[in-house]
């Protein structure tokens, strides 16, 4: 099953982004518990790595604190070497587009082979600018 997150103004949505699998995403969240947070879930980076991955969402007023995390983890991933996928389509996307990882930054993609932490800051980008929160579904 996959994880879309998203953002709907009434019955429009206005952004979405396509992770991958719930183990995917939480994949992802792991390695910045691991590498970020000294293997402590939430200790800098709460809005992340707090919310149940499975459900609700981030309101709009968390968006923007989420959008400072992300920008953060952006940064201190591309200090670090790149890791293996975490998944086999993984590896087939980034061959498929040519796909040159060279930091922990990089070796994290949406299903379209874009970079996750970008996707998931223009995210929270037009959450906060349509005042609206990021759906899981």
């Amino acid at each position: 099953m996959g994880l879309y997150l998203c953002v709907f103004e009434k019955d429009e949505e206005l952004e979405g982004v396509e992770v991958g699998s719930y183990s995917d995403f939480e994949f992802f969240r792991s390695s910045v518990t691991n590498y970020l947070e000294g293997g402590v879930v939430g200790n800098k980076f709460p809005i992340l790595l707090s919310h149940p991955d499975s459900d609700g969402e981030w309101t709009a007023d968390d968006c923007q604190r989420l959008k400072e995390e992300l920008s953060e983890i952006a940064d201190r991933f591309k200090q670090f070497p790149p890791i293996p996928f975490g998944a086999e389509w993984q590896q087939q996307v980034s061959d498929f587009f040519g796909l040159n990882l060279s930091s922990l930054y990089d070796s994290f993609i949406d299903v379209d082979g874009e970079p996750l932490l970008e996707r998931l800051i223009q995210l929270c980008n037009v959450a906060t600018e349509h005042d609206c929160p990021i759906i899981f579904q």
